[in-house]
């Protein structure tokens, strides 16, 4: 009988490639049955689940009620959560969400809980840089987890590759080339670029195979570290296009910024420099994990490859 593995923001980027990647890979496509949860069953996305068979359940991550019928039965649980400034919840949502379900996952019995965590940025930059609080609430959620004796494994997604190409970050100027402008140095920011909507999912297989390897185990996910002069160097050098990277003052990066986040996406930058994005940790331990599975993550240059027609 299969194991129902239990996808907590089923329809988003992160939960998507889960569901993806179990679906490609011949035993975890036998080993679970999917059950995708989501606020809404309605929405086309949803829709398109249930069309490929797997079940789809909505739950409110506000409600207890609602996230222990979600999980009842699960085996295993990838969790993701969103953070206050994407959803304009009050301070603090974020962070109850996540405690309800780990609350849920320990009633229910939840033999692997795998969350999407990130860094105390508070904490790792001695209070230098305190307003990262979509940071901050996923390492909150984290402790939570760990206090409660869940048998869990934690995934950091890094920064994200498509900021560049989905967000604007690319900006095209009236003689065809690209600047990137941020409040970080060029060579002294270090970003370790994932490509979420494939690789996460690929992390979450090579977790799922090799549980207990890594339960209580810390696993950054990234591709390599890139300074924002490499990430410009390598789109030149793939779409043929001239690009330069321009630093900003911290005012006038902030300027460009909705101002009720403007502080928190500054200090997400500058977290880059120091102490860093994962406080130094490497990434060969996540490189390995998916070497053993057969798999290994995409890399900047792999990415605009497969992009570089939306430059030309």
């Amino acid at each position: 009988m299969s194991k129902i593995l239990t996808v907590f923001g089923a329809t988003g980027v992160q939960g998507g490639s889960v569901i993806r990647s179990v679906l490609a890979d011949p035993a975890l496509s036998k080993t679970f049955k999917i059950r995708a949860v989501t606020r809404d069953v309605s929405k086309a996305s949803a829709q398109a689940l249930a069309q490929q068979g797997i079940e789809v359940t909505a739950a409110d991550m506000g409600s207890r009620s609602s996230v222990d019928a979600a999980v009842k039965g699960t085996h295993t649980l990838f969790l993701v959560t969103l953070p206050d400034m994407v959803t304009g919840a009050a301070a603090g949502t974020e962070t109850a969400h996540g405690k309800t379900v780990a609350d849920a996952a320990k009633a229910a019995g939840v033999q692997h809980l795998v969350f999407s965590s990130l860094i105390n940025v508070t904490e790792a930059s001695h209070g230098k840089l305190p307003h990262v609080h979509h940071f901050d609430s996923k390492a909150h959620v984290e402790d939570y987890i760990r206090a409660q004796g869940i048998p869990a494994t934690f995934i950091q997604p890094g920064y994200y590759m498509t900021n560049f190409t989905n967000l604007g970050l690319l900006r095209r100027g009236d003689d065809g080339s690209y600047t990137l402008a941020g409040p970080t140095g060029a060579t002294k920011a270090q970003l370790p670029l994932i490509f979420p909507g494939e690789d996460m999912g690929k992390y979450f297989v090579a977790v799922a195979k090799n549980p207990a390897k890594t339960l209580n185990k810390t696993i950054p996910a990234a591709a390599d570290y890139y300074t924002p002069a490499r990430v410009m160097d390598e789109f030149t050098q793939v779409t043929g296009r001239r690009g330069q990277y321009v630093q900003l003052d911290h005012g006038v990066y902030k300027g460009f910024l909705p101002p009720p986040i403007a502080q928190e996406i500054l200090e997400n930058e500058l977290l880059c420099e120091d102490p860093g994005f994962f406080a130094g940790a490497p990434l060969t331990d996540g490189h390995a994990l998916l070497a053993e599975v057969g798999l290994k993550v995409t890399t900047w240059r792999e990415y605009l490859e497969a992009r570089k027609g939306q430059f030309e």
